[in-house]
């Protein structure tokens, strides 16, 4: 007799029938397991929410503190019914976490959104061992291979020596992208302020409350344009549109993203300077962590999948795209 499903794609997510949960849901549930603060993963409404409490800080900053009836925090692994979960760091954003489900003697892990490559804004991806590891695909294609987040800075750090004269205006998420190019700035021994936009004061706030450095943060807002020159100024990529961005002295644009390596998207933007710095994992990483859990099948959704599905196939590995919707808001 065939035993029942651990996890079921659904309308609202990922479910988990022994558990009787979802896992990151875009619609409002009953339960929801959360990943990781991105609000393509986290949405409020759930009636009850278990996530990190970096995640549940994090939500709640964003949403306000009624953004559940209920909060459980995760420290341990926890029997949810029939089954047993367990959170494990995924290198993604402050507080990210894949979330592993375990019963009837078998084991997934569903990663959420994850990265490979080491920042102090977050802990480190902890490989876990499993039968099924559902993967994201968001840059699951052999061109997208991104380099080390200290060469795209010392090109943004070449541009400022080259036009003192300029503001150098970056475009990055609120939710860890900003933190991870301020923290990769800092390493690469730039001292002087760092000026922010006002949507990132908050979670930058946060970050620095859990010992994360940053450094000397100062609002943008504050100064005359002149004051400018030779600065890097932080934003979100929306601000680009706005009339705020018209206060600094001839501005070099730039972004950071992943998606950074597509030059038609950099053109789309008006990017000057494109940083690729992504808090994603790149296609080589992919395959190498799929390669090193070797698990008896890869679950792949929100993404690229079909790339990965051939490579799957040509590797005899099981695989099956998930078809989820609702995982594009904070992709990059």
């Amino acid at each position: 007799m065939a035993r029942p499903p651990l996890l079921i794609p659904r309308p609202e997510g990922l479910y988990c029938p022994g558990g009787d949960f979802f896992i990151d849901p875009p619609p409002p549930v009953p339960r929801a397991l959360v990943t990781h603060g991105h609000s393509d993963h986290a949405r409020p409404g759930h009636a009850a929410v278990m996530a990190t409490r970096e995640t549940l800080d994090i939500m709640a900053i964003r949403y306000g503190d009624d953004f559940t009836n209920a909060r459980q925090p995760y420290t341990d692994p926890t029997r949810i019914g029939e089954v047993t979960v367990s959170f494990h760091p995924a290198g993604h954003v402050l507080g990210s976490a894949q979330i592993a489900v375990q019963g009837s003697g078998q084991k997934i892990v569903v990663s959420g959104d994850y990265a490979r490559v080491p920042t102090p804004t977050c802990a480190p991806f902890e490989p876990v061992p499993c039968d099924i590891f559902v993967t994201e695909a968001t840059f699951a294609l052999p061109v997208f291979r991104h380099p080390p987040p200290q060469v795209e800075i010392a090109r943004l750090l070449a541009s400022v020596e080259a036009f003192p004269e300029r503001a150098h205006l970056i475009g990055a998420y609120a939710l860890g992208k900003a933190q991870r190019v301020i923290a990769a700035i800092r390493a690469s021994g730039w001292d002087a302020p760092i000026h922010i936009h006002g949507a990132l004061q908050r979670l930058c706030d946060y970050h620095v409350a859990q010992g994360i450095d940053l450094g000397d943060l100062r609002p943008a807002t504050e100064g005359k344009k002149s004051d400018f020159a030779g600065a890097i100024i932080i934003a979100p990529p929306s601000a680009f549109a706005a009339t705020w961005a018209q206060r600094f002295p001839d501005p070099v644009l730039a972004f950071a993203s992943g998606w950074m390596q597509v030059r038609a998207r950099a053109r789309q933007r008006g990017v000057e300077l494109p940083l690729i710095i992504s808090d994603h994992i790149d296609w080589p990483h992919l395959t190498a962590t799929i390669t090193e859990l070797n698990p008896s099948e890869v679950w792949i959704t929100h993404g690229r999948e079909d790339a990965l599905m051939r490579w799957c196939e040509v590797t005899q590995r099981a695989a099956k795209p998930l078809h989820l919707v609702g995982y594009e808001d904070e992709a990059e």
